[in-house]
């Protein structure tokens, strides 16, 4: 028993003493080295049965990212001028010029907008539905593929730890197996156990960068979504007056 405990804090020790030894070489490294090519080595030397697949959810999550934030952008209008070129319009020609203004504006917005004028010869209340029911349409076109960045978020440090999880296991069935520690023996695998956890969580904090500046975003067009629908009832009201 005293035996095995001895081992298990050497092999502790050893842990320490490596992950210390690690970051001190990878600081000379850096100092003479460039970024890139140190963090090729690394990720190399990490292994590429679990680097390969945390790499794959980094490019994977990077386009959806890439994708949601392009799209976004282009979704965003300027609902303030919107507003006041459809009542205009509406002032001016009616419904039918209301919605000339709103085919030719992109956007979530507009495209509610033009439903709910489209409605208009109905009632208020059709309107009203029509506002409400594509509106949720239009919020589901927002946040489609956010569910996958997400889910990247979360497997990539998953990966890493399991991957710390089997370094560790396999440097100890050696130590078992030769029934001494020895630094050269385990050396391997206890590094492949650290990177791979490292660059898990490098994954996921870029990813989660993007991750929140897309949800606040979507919910900056969904506050103007249902602003400008509660305008675009009152114009109507006011214009059946």
């Amino acid at each position: 028993m005293k035996k095995v405990t001895f081992t298990l804090a050497a092999a502790g020790m050893f842990v320490l003493g490596t992950t210390t030894a690690s970051a001190a070489m990878l600081q000379e490294e850096a100092a003479s080295t460039p970024f890139t090519q140190v963090l090729k080595e690394q990720f190399i030397q990490g292994g590429p049965a679990f680097m390969g697949i945390v790499l794959l959810c980094l490019i994977l999550g990077l386009a959806v990212a890439i994708e949601r934030i392009i799209y976004l952008n282009l979704a965003t209008t300027n609902t303030t001028k919107l507003k006041q070129q459809v009542e205009d319009a509406l002032a001016s020609g009616g419904v039918e010029a209301a919605k000339e203004v709103c085919r030719n504006t992109k956007g979530p917005v507009a495209s509610i907008y033009y439903q709910g004028l489209d409605r208009a010869g109905e009632g208020l209340e059709s309107a009203e539905k029509a506002v409400v029911a594509y509106g949720g349409v239009q919020m589901g076109q927002l946040e489609k593929n956010v569910s996958w960045l997400s889910l990247f978020i979360a497997i990539a440090p998953m990966l890493g730890f399991m991957g710390t999880v089997i370094g560790m296991i396999q440097a100890f069935q050696k130590i078992a197996a030769v029934g001494n520690l020895s630094a050269s023996l385990i050396a391997g695998d206890i590094q492949v156990a650290l990177l791979t956890t490292v660059f898990g969580l490098i994954v996921a904090i870029i990813l989660q960068i993007f991750y929140n500046y897309i949800i606040a975003k979507i919910d900056s067009i969904v506050n103007d979504m249902e602003d400008s629908s509660i305008a675009l009832i009152d114009m109507l009201a006011a214009h059946k007056k």
